[in-house]
């Protein structure tokens, strides 16, 4: 028995019906898709570089002397590159795991703020920071933790204590990073949980409250439960980012006396390009090699 599947012709009118409603959504992607096939995508090409023995002026697809793995069997051999890789992973996981906690912390504490205006004003302060750039914030961080005229040791001398020099010792260092880091992106970062703790439903409280819980105990066992997809979520995403240190911050408060574990893989990247040696071929292959580690997460 031969049969027609009649239904077929309906479902592609259907489908083409869908997509022409859907369509200002997919024109709203577009610029989107050409951003990231122009910077993430096309600049792939250059992977290249990495099993040359690159040079510039031979242009990217010109006559260059491929030496395979050679690159980076050098880089694995130089002398600071284990110290840079430990750099990176100690000031990146710290960084996740502050930017975890404290945005969750605080998206817990703004939603038991009743008074709506004291919530928004401290909604609208802690968001700020997020949209300064690192090269204002680097700034104002020398300023304030100046040895000499900063603000911070101003009020530790006035009880006795002596200057420290926070971005100058390499033990404080990354200590200061991190918590530089957490500071500016935390308020930005707790959007996210207010969202979720609003989507918690309301009557799982008054349940919570006929049966005694106290406030502890029903942020304990509701709204954490609440949040625990977010959660995992954006602990699931930042491990894409455990090589990333943050290139703008330590940039631009990074110094000689604190190279030793202040250095990351990023910003040595950087230098192995466009420093003193000019190596383009051993700075794609640190890249490389950081991009390959990055992908499985």
């Amino acid at each position: 028995m031969v049969t027609h599947n009649k239904a077929l012709p309906g479902r592609k009118k259907t489908a083409l019906s869908t997509f022409k409603k859907e369509l200002i959504f997919h024109l709203m992607t577009l610029p989107s898709i050409v951003f990231v096939i122009i910077f993430n995508y096309i600049p792939m090409a250059g992977i290249i570089i990495a099993f040359q023995k690159f040079v510039p002026a031979r242009g990217l697809f010109g006559d260059q002397t491929f030496v395979g793995l050679e690159n980076f069997a050098y880089l694995f051999k130089l002398p600071n590159f284990v110290q840079i890789i430990k750099n990176t992973l100690v000031i990146s996981f710290f960084k996740s795991m502050l930017g975890l906690l404290v945005p969750i912390t605080v998206a817990i504490m703004l939603n038991e703020v009743k008074i709506k205006l004291f919530k928004g004003t401290v909604q609208t302060l802690i968001y700020l920071p997020y949209f300064i750039s690192w090269v204002v914030v680097a700034s104002m961080m020398i300023d304030i933790l100046s040895p000499n005229a900063g603000l911070v040791n101003g009020i530790l001398n006035r009880f006795g204590i002596e200057s420290i020099y926070f971005l100058g010792d390499e033990k404080l260092f990354p200590y200061v990073m991190v918590l530089s880091d957490t500071w500016k992106n935390f308020g930005y970062g707790s959007i996210i949980y207010l969202a979720a703790i609003t989507g918690i439903d309301l009557n799982l409280y008054e349940a919570a409250k006929i049966d005694g819980a106290s406030k502890w105990q029903q942020i304990w066992h509701i709204t954490l439960p609440g949040m625990r997809m977010i959660i995992t979520l954006m602990a699931l995403l930042g491990l894409g980012n455990i090589l990333n240190g943050g290139f703008e911050q330590i940039f631009n408060l990074l110094n000689n006396q604190v190279l030793r574990t202040g250095e990351i893989l990023d910003t040595y990247i950087y230098k192995l390009a466009f420093g003193i040696s000019t190596n383009y071929s051993l700075s794609a292959a640190a890249g490389l090699f950081k991009s390959v580690i990055s992908t499985p997460y």
